[in-house]
């Protein structure tokens, strides 16, 4: 038996609740710091967020980061990351971190899909879901996933075990259990193989973690959240909820909160996370995976979500796309030539107090680096300011009012 090293050093505290719903505000405390939720978790996949410093990240408000355990374990190697004393001390970043299991880039990109899986239903089920003109480079079994790597082909063999292992090593405060990604284009019985399969790899990470936990003592302690599947289905998202809950190790270890994932409809999207914390335990954080666009987060917020995560306002920003108010515009087009204007003039990012619109659609006709960093600098500070007021409304009594304004103003247009 395996004991626990220091589990109170996670904690989770509710504070105030939206009248009627699942939603509220509370803190989740790491041994890297605490985080107000709802709190939106910028990504930075490779350990760094794309074009923009760690410490930039900060100074946008960033509470904390995720990064992606499939990438880092292939470059530079989680045994790097750990020999450096762990994801915060490599990536010079002081707060507290997340890292993804992998499953879903192993699965994703395993079928040619790269970094989306579609969000609506189709017509069309299989269960061998592969990108037109793609070659498979992941095989799933009941023991785990093998694959080829995308960079080099090279042939890797990720389990539960070998998920968990890596992720102690990155020492991120908040990792998540190895899973089964399924897609809406996969039928019922595939998916209810999928829960099964994932719920006994769950299991397995919780006796791999206590395994781990023990032997790695001299390390902060990292919670684990198990990651919940079962598609559009309300009767398989409440079972594995029940089920995952339910899991503990020999010492008695069970997760430390809960990860909403797997392929879901959009518009069903507040009814899914709805469904799962009518199910879940009050006082462990929710994390809803891969969502950022303000209707998405309004929506998991009222239904229970405590935090979030999506490469969206840093992918975006790459390709010229703008957040503001009114909604999303590309600043590369022809109007904004002589547009000597912030991108927003009611925005307190450094990008829109000290450039305007006319210089970086300058800087991306002219292909220069600087307009990432620029307009990432804008969307990720847009997104965490955004969620902050969301947070201040619930604490505020007001959210309905403020989902409304905001929601009427994004959807008028630019």
């Amino acid at each position: 038996m395996y004991g626990v090293a220091d589990p109170g050093a996670f904690s989770f505290t509710v504070g105030t609740r939206i009248p009627g719903r699942h939603g509220r505000t509370g803190v989740i405390s790491t041994p890297h710091g605490d985080i107000a939720t709802p709190a939106f978790i910028p990504v930075g996949t490779k350990a760094t967020v794309k074009a923009v410093l760690p410490e930039t990240m900060k100074e946008l408000g960033a509470q904390a980061l995720l990064a992606n355990a499939y990438h880092l374990y292939l470059q530079p190697g989680s045994d790097i990351v750990d020999e450096a004393g762990g994801l915060s001390e490599f990536m010079n970043w002081p707060g507290p971190t997340f890292t993804d299991s992998g499953g879903f880039q192993v699965m994703s990109l395993g079928v040619g899909f790269k970094k989306v899986l579609a969000m609506e239903a189709v017509d069309v089920r299989s269960d061998d879901v592969i990108a037109k003109g793609k070659e498979r480079l992941a095989t799933v079994d009941d023991d785990g996933v093998t694959f080829r790597s995308h960079l080099d082909g090279s042939k890797h063999r990720f389990t539960p075990e070998v998920s968990m292992g890596i992720q102690h090593q990155l020492g991120a405060d908040i990792m998540f259990a190895f899973d089964e990604l399924t897609t809406l284009l996969n039928t019922r019985a595939y998916q209810e193989k999928s829960l099964q399969r994932t719920h006994e790899w769950a299991q397995r990470c919780i006796d791999e973690h206590e395994r781990l936990t023990a032997a790695r003592a001299h390390r902060p302690y990292q919670a684990l959240f198990a990651v919940i599947q079962g598609a559009q289905y309300e009767d398989l998202r409440r079972k594995a909820c029940r089920e995952l809950e339910s899991l503990r190790g020999s010492a008695g270890t069970g997760f430390d909160g809960y990860g909403i994932g797997g392929a879901l409809e959009k518009h069903n999207l507040g009814t899914i996370v709805g469904w799962c914390c009518d199910e879940l335990p009050e006082d462990k954080p929710r994390h809803m995976l891969g969502i950022s666009e303000p209707e998405d987060v309004f929506v998991a917020v009222e239904n229970g979500a405590d935090t979030f995560d999506c490469v969206n306002p840093s992918r975006v920003a790459r390709n010229a796309a703008i957040y503001v108010a009114e909604g999303r515009f590309n600043i590369n087009t022809a109007r904004f030539r002589r547009d000597f204007t912030p991108i927003d003039d009611t925005c307190d990012c450094y990008t829109c107090a000290n450039y305007t619109r006319a210089y970086i659609h300058h800087l991306f006709k002219a292909k220069e680096m600087l307009a990432s960093t620029l307009c990432t600098i804008h969307n990720e500070r847009y997104t965490i300011r955004l969620v902050d007021r969301i947070r201040e409304s619930i604490e505020g009594g007001y959210f309905d009012e403020y989902k409304a304004e905001t929601l009427g103003r994004w959807k008028g247009g630019v």
